[in-house]
């Protein structure tokens, strides 16, 4: 669920890119997975930048899902909300061929460390 203190940014086309929240004099950016993109606060400027160069393009990239059994899986995002994160199994690009079957993970929102960049 979505922190109610989050502030969100959209795009000029009205595609949300992510959130900011104040903190001190300044703000700490989140993605679309509600992971924080700052180290430390920026001004509201640098975290509208950052979050407009970040965009949503990142979510479409190739990702890792690890288990709790240490196991891993290449996967897909399919949905990116704060009501959770959708992935599809992705094993030889299956997540591109039409009409597959997929084998989707829900995942909690921010999404969890298991869920990474493939590398």
């Amino acid at each position: 669920m979505l922190p109610p203190d989050w502030i969100e940014h959209r795009r000029p086309d009205g595609e949300v890119l992510g959130w900011m929240l104040a903190d001190g004099e300044g703000f700490r950016v989140f993605d679309l997975l509600g992971r924080e993109r700052t180290a430390a606060p920026v001004d509201w400027l640098d975290a509208e930048e950052l979050l407009e160069e970040l965009g949503i393009g990142y979510l479409a990239d190739r990702w890792t899902l690890r288990f709790a059994d240490g196991t891993e899986r290449p996967v897909r995002i399919s949905e990116a909300s704060p009501r959770g994160v959708t992935v599809v199994g992705d094993e030889f690009g299956a997540a591109s061929a039409v009409g597959a079957v997929l084998d989707r993970f829900r995942l909690p929102f921010p999404a969890p460390e298991e869920l990474r960049p493939r590398v």
